[in-house]
């Protein structure tokens, strides 16, 4: 894991202004446009950037004093780490352009960061959020006249029941000096990593710009009984070998109740029975996913003499 403080020179108690002093340095020795077809600088440049919008961003940096470098990227992904990234008086100072830094860090001016999609669900309209498209507004241009605030992330987990079914959670959101509770409605099929944006509840703009946006980042929990693959539920069950054998009907619990399974005569273990339309609702579309029910064929430990002898009678028959 990078150290920052080592990645910009500093020591642990550099204060803002000797950070913004080092990244300039740092940032006219490695900027790409002046080191063409260096590999080694264009990292370098990456990596003072990156340093620079954590350690100076005070929120960022007293979370990366707390939990250390792995702790931080734990909690911290690419695009919250560039998140409100403000670099127009430096990149002003420096002589580069927006465009400029944008291109040398991201490639063609390009900032990846979550791909939005809007789309109505039973709950309402949302917009989602994937990792890989373009930041848009997640970066501030800084300069003068009024500018949007950063966008806030705020880490929701919720269960695979309520992934299934969907949901309304009641979030806290700091700002402004006092706390506002926000009703947060969960769309059916949301899985891990998906993100709801809330317009106009992330941080106040500058100079009388807009307020930023609230992403709702959401974790759905693993369950005790369920894997969930994509939009389909795979569930372990165990019969005896004469179950197996001979076939037979068996109640599995399922994310929609419990559902009668048979089981046909000479199902082998690891056997995959499908229930149609039992798994998880797609989430930008109709219909839903599948539940798979895998079967194990139990082998008993221990045997009694009776049993013994029944399967020693078996084995002669080739059974």
């Amino acid at each position: 894991m990078k150290d920052y403080y080592k990645v910009l020179g500093i020591s642990k108690n550099a204060t803002l202004e000797e950070i913004k002093k080092t990244y300039r340095q740092l940032a006219l020795k490695y900027h790409p446009d002046r080191n063409k077809g260096n590999k080694e600088a264009e990292e370098k440049f990456k990596e003072i950037n990156e340093a620079y919008a954590v350690l100076s961003d005070p929120e960022k940096r007293r979370q990366y004093d707390t939990f250390g470098a792995e702790g931080f990227r734990q909690r911290f992904s690419q695009e919250d780490i560039f998140q409100g990234f403000d670099i127009g008086d430096l990149l002003r100072d420096s002589g580069f352009s927006t465009s400029d830094i944008f291109s040398a860090l991201f490639g063609g001016g390009k900032r990846r960061g979550f791909r939005h999609t809007t789309f109505t669900g039973p709950f309402g309209q949302y917009t989602t959020g994937d990792e890989g498209s373009n930041f848009g507004d997640y970066f501030t241009r800084g300069g003068a006249g009024p500018s949007k605030g950063r966008d806030v992330v705020h880490d929701l987990t919720i269960t695979l029941e309520e992934a299934a079914r969907g949901t309304e959670r009641s979030i806290s959101i700091r700002g402004d000096g006092r706390v506002e509770q926000i009703s947060v409605k969960i769309p059916p099929g949301i899985d891990t990593g998906k993100k709801l944006r809330i317009a106009g509840k992330g941080e106040r703009g500058a100079g009388g710009g807009p307020f930023g946006d609230l992403y709702v980042r959401v974790r759905v929990q693993d369950h005790p009984h369920f894997r969930r693959e994509g939009d389909d539920i795979y569930i372990d069950r165990e019969i005896n070998f004469s179950e197996a054998a001979l076939g037979t009907t068996i109640e599995v619990a399922t994310l929609n109740g419990v559902k009668s399974v048979k089981i046909p005569p000479g199902t082998s273990g690891n056997t995959k029975l499908r229930l149609k339309g039992e798994g998880i609702p797609h989430l930008k579309g109709r219909g839903k996913g599948d539940a798979y029910v895998r079967i194990f064929v139990r082998v008993p430990k221990k045997l009694t003499s009776k049993q013994r002898k029944l399967i020693k009678v078996l084995a002669k028959e080739n059974l």
